[in-house]
């Protein structure tokens, strides 16, 4: 079954009929903005409202993360998890044809409203691991941007991770790549007083999550273990500053920051946080140690596909 709101295809075959995530209230809320207000209006309305969700999905900032990359021409890309359409928009100027997936219809809907005027974008709408099967196109890129983390909530198996790789793997043309976008559980906010951006809780990740389900970041030695035990040889990590939601600035291990560089680092616009000590110093001795790729809050990692 296929909606057209605007330009966009709504495509509801893989949809079982019932939303199984939303953040309640605020979705109507967003709906609201997004078939009222143009994109240009967007900020205005953010510093009328004063929220924070508000904020997460309506600011361009959010767009940073992917509109410093290279994409080639004429490529297309598929995005898992795209949420409210925060990145969304920015693909379609920068991709010819945009395959977005979300399990959720409300924020599908949302989605498909902000980026309406787009006739290079189709949304899907169900479980990634119910949908992937079915999808005989391939694809320049797939990009995760604040999904891998929740591998182990919507991907059947043991190795849920390790599962997700190797689905998305195979949705890639020869000289494919996937896009990542993730939080670093030793980032330096957490070590400095910040809750996990997941639970809420201080020292989660730092300590390993415990008990907790359904989420799960890494760091970076984590990360290249992953993608070593996958088969995954080429591979580049890079840095967003201050974070992957609003970064700033791309670092890179061939472009670190310099002392004196990262004075931006209030990151707890959605809740309360303890102040241990300033990050800018503490950033400054990580610097010149040589150590920033350790403990930089986020990461942005491009990932070649491998051979099958």
């Amino acid at each position: 079954m296929i909606e057209n709101i605007g330009k966009v295809k709504l495509n509801l075959e893989y949809y079982s009929g019932k939303d199984l995530y939303s953040d309640g209230a605020i979705e109507d809320e967003l709906l609201e903005i997004v078939s009222k207000y143009k994109e240009e209006d967007f900020d205005a309305v953010i510093r009328e409202r004063n929220s924070w969700p508000v904020l997460y999905h309506l600011s361009d900032m959010r767009q940073n993360i992917v509109t410093w990359y290279p994409f080639k021409e004429k490529s297309n890309v598929l995005e898992v998890g795209a949420g409210c359409g925060a990145i969304t928009g920015a693909l379609t100027e920068m991709a010819e044809r945009v395959v977005a997936l979300d399990l959720s219809k409300r924020r599908s809907t949302i989605n498909a409203r902000r980026n309406k005027e787009k006739s290079n974008l189709e949304i899907l709408v169900g479980n990634f691991n119910h949908i992937q099967g079915g999808i005989q196109e391939r694809f320049d890129y797939v990009t995760l941007i604040g999904v891998f983390e929740y591998a182990e909530s919507y991907i059947d198996g043991d190795n849920p991770k390790e599962i997700f790789l190797e689905k998305v793997n195979g949705l890639l043309k020869e000289d494919g790549k996937i896009l990542i976008a993730i939080e670093n559980r030793f980032g330096l906010k957490y070590f400095a007083g910040c809750r996990e951006d997941h639970l809420s809780l201080f020292g989660e990740g730092i300590s390993g999550y415990g008990s907790a389900k359904g989420v799960r970041t890494l760091n970076r030695s984590e990360w290249i273990k992953l993608l070593d035990k996958c088969g995954f040889k080429d591979y580049k990590i890079y840095y967003p500053y201050p974070d992957y939601k609003f970064p700033t600035t791309i670092y890179s291990d061939s472009y670190m920051p310099k002392a004196g560089e990262l004075t931006n680092n209030i990151r707890n616009f959605d809740g309360d946080r303890i102040m241990l000590f300033d990050e800018t110093k503490a950033f400054d001795s990580i610097i010149e140690a040589g150590s920033f790729g350790e403990y930089s809050n986020s990461f942005f990692i491009e990932v070649s596909r491998k051979e099958s």
